[in-house]
């Protein structure tokens, strides 16, 4: 399933910093642009792996609802 997030890229002195816009948390920076956007899309899935683990830790613990959300920004 693809999923869109919001990027966002700053130029802070010789660096570069990346950012997700809708995941506090995710963050990067590089030299280069590409090697921030590369950084950035790794942090992501890192940090979205780490919550589903820690969410099955918590829903082993008792009985959870589990559904989807859609929602139109």
């Amino acid at each position: 399933m693809a999923r869109q997030f919001t990027a966002i890229y700053k130029k802070s002195g010789k660096w570069y910093l990346g950012w997700i816009e809708e995941i506090p948390g995710v963050n990067t920076q590089g030299k280069t642009l590409k090697e921030v956007k590369e950084s950035l899309k790794e942090a992501l899935l890192l940090i979205l792996e780490t919550n589903r683990i820690l969410n099955k830790k918590e829903i082993a613990k008792g009985k959870v609802i589990r559904e989807p959300l859609s929602i139109s920004v």
